[in-house]
């Protein structure tokens, strides 16, 4: 994140009943919206779409490493797709640098790290986890955008503006307020803008009916009526990166001192010293995870912070990927919290995952993602990572379905290897939610739950495997198959992909419990002329 700057030029001004705030009523010379769905489907790519690994420490070498695990692991995750950066005349080095999750949308901010200002906002809607959609995408030609909010049918985003270079802007940082209906940006309302002291606006979220703003160098913490833009109040501090807020709570980042805590009247009642380096106008981001604050603290890795006492709790450090990269890149960008999984966005050293336990966090391992990762949020059953050279990369976590968790619940859980082979005469069945190397049934075999599989699924000759939730094998990059061997059966009540074929040798029984089923197979269904397929299912790409 560098200093931003944005060049205001308008026809048209008018004045609200704040002098700093004004409504813009045309944007068309400084901003330009793409909402032609041709090309906005050309940047959702799925090549590396399926089956995510997670790189864990070797037992015998005590490094991280992509190399087979013993065990079957938890957290079953798949990337769903990327979402190519935006590129723009004079920019093609646009890189994410916020997301905000809201229902069925997903609302993106990028700017450049380029000489010259040009940032972008994507909305991209998810709610069908196989197809995520580019529904609108706005280029502001001369501003980086740092951060972005949604409320109530309008984007909030936080900004700079150049305000020698501005006949209209009385300081260098900016908020906007834009109009989204249905996934598209709407222009036509006019934008609505106030400014603050600060060379930069650096973040945005929305407590009730207030808009918080944190500004950088000379900057403040600016509270703005969320509907008007209208200041409320505004409270100066030397170097703000970041706001969180929790309840009454209201945390902001300040790169000089720490962590500043308020009421809900915005009074100062904690502080939390921290004299970690967090750079020269970089992106750092702060979370509440239940009575803790963690803070992204660059080549420190993650702190956590008791945020009532303020005391100190413990660090997470930063792991380190396997294949190499830069240490000075090695550095924690962002922080995400989704239950108990906290997510380190580590640039060269990629996203980690760790779990919090009851007294300490447990490090899990490195999603295996290319490019670095310089942010991270995590929302619901999604994680969305930004890269610089990668786009923004939406991964799905599988949590298992409560109601399936239930329906299952008498048995046992599954804790055995990352191979699970089922020999002839055998009974298996277990509930969970792992990562696992490779299935094959000669038996019986029923798991419940959530199961990715990195290799190829068997069931032999007169084997029976029945699954209940989710089960995805393979991925774009390294495609495997499911095969249905002679006279054996394949039960299914749920979800299942197949980022691979589907084969179905002769006598195969294919069966579809309910009518709720899903099958997402990208390659090809190679079925013998005996084998049968009955039930009903949403046969999503068309494969049957």
């Amino acid at each position: 994140m560098k200093k931003f700057s944005l060049l205001v030029a308008i026809l048209t001004v008018i004045s609200s009943c704040s002098d700093e705030t004004t409504i813009y009523e045309d944007s068309n010379d400084n901003i330009t919206l793409e909402d032609n769905s041709i090309s906005l489907s050309a940047n959702v790519n799925y090549d590396n779409a399926g089956v995510i690994d997670i790189m864990n420490v070797s037992s015998s070498t005590g490094k991280f490493t992509k190399e087979a695990e013993e065990y079957a692991g938890d957290y079953p995750l798949s990337l769903v797709a990327q979402i190519e950066a935006p590129t723009y005349s004079g920019s093609e080095n646009l890189t994410a640098t916020h997301v905000t999750i809201e229902d069925d949308y997903a609302y993106v901010s990028y700017n450049t790290v380029e000489d010259g200002y040009v940032g972008a906002i994507d909305v991209i809607k998810i709610s069908d986890p196989n197809s995520p959609e580019l529904t609108s995408r706005l280029f502001y030609s001369n501003a980086d955008i740092n951060s972005i909010a949604y409320s109530n049918g309008y984007i909030y985003i936080a900004g700079g503006v150049n305000s020698e270079s501005s006949a209209t802007a009385t300081t260098n940082s900016f908020v906007a307020k834009i109009s989204v209906s249905n996934g598209r940006i709407d222009i036509n309302q006019g934008v609505s803008y106030g400014f603050q002291e600060g060379y930069n606006s650096t973040d945005v979220t929305i407590a009730d009916n207030k808009l918080l703003v944190t500004s950088g160098k000379e900057g403040s913490l600016t509270i703005y009526d969320k509907n008007s833009i209208e200041i409320l109040n505004e409270i100066m501090y030397t170097d703000l990166r970041a706001v969180a807020t929790s309840d009454d709570l209201t945390a902001v980042l300040d790169a000089d001192s720490g962590v500043k805590i308020f009421d809900a009247n915005f009074n100062v009642i904690n502080e939390i010293a921290i004299s970690s380096d967090f750079g020269v106008n970089s992106k750092r981001t702060i979370d509440f995870s239940e009575e803790n604050i963690i803070v992204s603290e660059g080549s420190n890795g993650a702190g956590i912070y008791n945020a009532n006492t303020g005391a100190f709790v413990e660090y997470i450090p930063i792991l380190i990927n396997p294949e190499g990269s830069n240490s000075s890149d090695n550095v924690t960008n962002a922080v995400a919290v989704n239950e108990e999984v906290i997510l380190m966005a580590n640039g060269g050293a990629g996203l980690s995952l760790s779990t919090e336990m009851s007294d300490s966090t447990n490090p899990v391992g490195i999603i295996d993602l290319d490019g670095s990762i310089n942010f991270v949020t995590s929302k619901g059953d999604y994680i969305f990572a930004a890269s610089g050279s990668e786009g923004l990369q939406i991964i799905k976590m599988n949590k298992p379905n409560e109601s399936l968790e239930e329906k299952c619940s008498d048995l046992e859980t599954y804790r055995g290897s990352a191979t699970i082979s089922v020999g002839y005469n055998e009974v298996e069945a277990y509930q969970g939610s792992k990562r696992l190397s490779l299935v094959s049934v000669s038996g019986e075999l029923l798991l419940c739950g959530t199961w990715t599989v990195s290799n190829n699924t068997t069931i032999n000759e007169d084997g029976l495997f029945e699954m209940n939730g989710t089960f995805i094998v393979g991925n774009n990059r390294n495609k495997k198959n499911i095969t249905v061997g002679k006279n054996a059966t394949f039960r299914i009540e749920g979800d299942l992909g197949i980022y691979g074929d589907l084969i179905l040798e002769e006598g195969a029984h294919l069966e579809f419990i309910g009518n709720e089923s899903l099958t997402y197979i990208t390659g090809s269904v190679i079925k013998a002329e005996s084998a049968t397929i009955i039930g009903e299912f949403n046969d999503y790409n068309n494969k049957f």
